[in-house]
């Protein structure tokens, strides 16, 4: 057919303009070469393709209060309002005990940022429709593979309470500042609190109402600024220290006075102590106990590889800081896995470039003509690279596996 007649006629003339400047051609080969090994340097790595939706999501605290009514009072009117977000394709709701998740998911190759913002924008003129003391926050700027650091605190010293309050006061903003970090969660142990439990009897004796309590603690834990007083040519500050510091100062809180003036304090009418929070959940490592653990989540758009590496960096520096038998285990590291895609794409690059070698020096008896599928197989493969690198596709383990499979079919033509 003259289809067939044309296409030929293009071959030939490629392969006659190729021998006759083979200086171009091994010129653009070298550039090839170059951009590839840009590209495969460059081009962030993965161990998992990154297939989840361009989502925010939207959390509310609404503390001791049952789903029916975080629904009526703060999940529809979040969800209703984020329904005019510009882009939202998909509004999602959940409602539990004492919280509220709203999941705004976007348009495909809706910026993410872009997408916060949005968010941020129309949860400012709804605020005011929520209940009093209610604030919704943003979820952390990841993906649904974001997942990919975890270690364990152990420790023959201190118990989980301690470690807890080590993984949330030290390690976690350490590891946070990590560039390419979007957040450390913290997961087990025992949150330390400052709990005051209040004697009902006391309470009715005195007549002072629960609330008083509350509030006369919130009102003692604040710092009061004055004026600045001139004296002597200087100038002092004048300030009231008023922080709460221990158990005891919450004890000599005045919530009342008795008819002759006695003062009542928060130790006449409750018991002040130090215990855990409530907990819903445990952390458990290889059956053996519990421990404390932090999650890294990775950044939107991030190198997972090079997020984790940086993150063993700075676990390195931080580790000779940490208390006397304190000691930090991985527990879990995708980059294992990364390394071990890399490494069967090399391996079947090196297997199948011998074999087409050995069976082309066989059956054609002429080393040469080997060279050819030699030399275009790894060519071959860092084109596919600076493909990857401009369409914004990641090395993982599903394109690594198709480069290695396409392997064959490059072997075959």
């Amino acid at each position: 057919p003259p289809r067939s007649r044309s296409s030929t006629s293009m071959i030939n003339w490629i392969i006659s303009w190729s021998i006759r400047n083979r200086g171009l051609v091994l010129l653009g080969t070298a550039a090839i070469v170059v951009a590839g090994v840009w590209a495969m340097l460059t081009t962030p790595l993965d161990a998992i393709p990154d297939l989840s939706d361009v989502q925010v999501i939207i959390q509310t605290d609404f503390r001791e209060q049952a789903p029916d009514i975080v629904e009526d009072q703060v999940t529809y009117p979040i969800t209703t309002e984020m329904l005019k977000v510009p882009g939202a394709r998909v509004v999602r709701g959940y409602s539990f005990f004492g919280l509220s998740l709203v999941y705004v998911i976007f348009e495909d190759g809706t910026d993410i940022y872009w997408a916060r913002s949005r968010v941020l924008e129309y949860l400012n003129g709804i605020r005011q429709q929520l209940p009093g003391g209610v604030e919704p926050t943003l979820g952390p700027d990841a993906t649904g593979v974001g997942w990919v650091f975890e270690y364990v605190l152990e420790s023959d010293s201190l118990d989980l309470a301690e470690l807890r309050t080590l993984q949330d006061w030290y390690l976690r903003y350490q590891l946070t500042a990590v560039p390419g970090v979007s957040e450390v969660a913290s997961l087990g142990g025992f949150e330390k609190q400052y709990q005051v439990e209040v004697d009902p009897e006391r309470l009715r004796a005195f007549d002072i109402p629960v609330t008083r309590v509350t509030q006369a603690i919130a009102a003692h834990n604040v710092d009061i600024g004055a004026r600045v007083l001139e004296m002597g040519g200087r100038e002092y500050m004048i300030r009231g220290l008023g922080y709460l510091e221990d158990i005891d100062d919450i004890k000599n809180v005045a919530v009342g006075a008795t008819p002759n003036g006695t003062p009542i304090r928060v130790a006449d009418v409750a018991t002040v102590q130090i215990g855990p929070a409530p907990r819903r959940g445990a952390a458990d490592l290889d059956g053996r106990g519990e421990v404390v653990a932090g999650i890294v989540v990775m950044r939107f758009g991030s190198d997972a590889y090079k997020t984790i590496e940086l993150v063993k960096e700075r676990i390195a520096e931080i580790e000779s800081g940490l208390p006397p038998g304190v000691r930090l285990r991985t527990a879990y590291d995708r980059s294992d896995l990364i390394h071990r895609a890399i490494e069967n794409l090399r391996e079947k690059l090196i297997e199948e470039s011998l074999i087409v070698a050995l069976v082309a020096i066989v059956f054609l008896l002429h080393f040469r003509s080997s060279l050819v599928a030699i030399i275009t197989l790894p060519v071959g493969i860092r084109i596919s690279f600076i493909v990857m690198r401009a369409i914004g596709v990641n090395p993982n383990i599903m394109s690594l596996g198709g480069i290695a499979i396409a392997i064959g079919a490059m072997v075959d033509a």
